[in-house]
């Protein structure tokens, strides 16, 4: 099996179609794969479809934004039964408040010396509601502002950074419900990339766990090799599921293609062992 569970369509923040990534999953060895775009569900018929007809096992995701302790977490939920109306409402909801936030974004880069960065970003994007980071990022680098994408969140889109704007998403409890209610299973999203002590990091999984999360990304494109290792050592630790997802946003800007991830390290539980039609 060649699992990757995490990546982003056009539906929200990636460059390619879900017909394109379910061909670009199968191209790569792919075997089971999921999309699991943020804050939004409309890739996911698309994509059960060309999976089918590329014959691999598809996974209906979503990748589900929450604020905890002032920090953006993710939670992807996977197994998810598209229609459910809980979790429909619940991922609307987060992602109202996106076109407010871009707005302050775009005023503090007018004001940095870069006009037009919401037009830009905006163009990116079919769902205004949508629009985030990513698309600002782009569209800065398309016009010579930056080199790659990393040097504009590390200089004006990054967390404490001049154009950014704090943002209050899904309460993570919430956000583990809407994922349950729709018969899923609730993953922590890429845990390398948060800013928590270890103690904070211990506090996030026992809440996560009482709210009923079950798994934890272990083997995933924001980690480095070493990290492989000390997530599957907290997954055992905290009797957690793992998970293995490349977030493949771009063929551009991706660290790591589908179907190229490593195998999850050993002692871990997959989290494919609770998922229908995966084992």
């Amino acid at each position: 099996m060649n699992v990757d569970l995490h990546c982003h369509s056009t539906a929200s923040d990636g460059t390619l179609s879900p017909t394109a990534l379910a061909r670009r999953a199968a191209a790569g060895g792919v075997t089971h794969w999921a999309l699991t775009d943020h804050d939004v569900l409309a890739g996911l018929v698309e994509a059960r479809a060309a999976a089918l007809a590329c014959g691999i096992t598809f996974v209906a995701g979503v990748e589900v934004s929450v604020t905890w302790r002032g920090q953006t977490i993710h939670i992807v939920g996977l197994g998810i039964e598209p229609g459910n109306p809980v979790l429909v409402a619940g991922v609307a909801a987060t992602r109202g408040s996106r076109q407010a936030r871009a707005a302050r974004m775009a005023e503090r880069l007018d004001a940095l010396g870069m006009p037009g960065s919401l037009a830009g970003a905006l163009a990116q994007v079919d769902d205004p509601d949508l629009v985030s980071r990513t698309h600002f990022a782009r569209y800065l680098v398309a016009q010579g502002h930056a080199r790659v994408m990393g040097e504009v969140f590390d200089r004006w889109l990054g967390d404490g950074k001049p154009a950014y704007v704090a943002q209050e998403w899904a309460d993570l409890d919430d956000a583990v419900a809407w994922i349950r209610a729709a018969g899923g299973a609730a993953v922590i999203a890429h845990p390398g990339r948060y800013r928590l002590s270890h103690g904070a990091m211990d506090a996030l999984i026992m809440q996560f766990r009482e709210a009923g999360g079950v798994g934890i990304e272990v083997v995933t494109g924001s980690h480095s090799i070493d990290e492989y290792a000390t997530y599957a050592a907290l997954a055992r630790q905290h009797h957690l599921l793992a998970s293995r997802g490349s977030d493949f946003h771009s063929p551009e800007e991706s660290r790591i293609d589908l179907g190229a991830l490593p195998p999850l390290p050993p002692g871990v539980v997959p989290i494919w062992s609770v998922l229908a039609g995966c084992h």
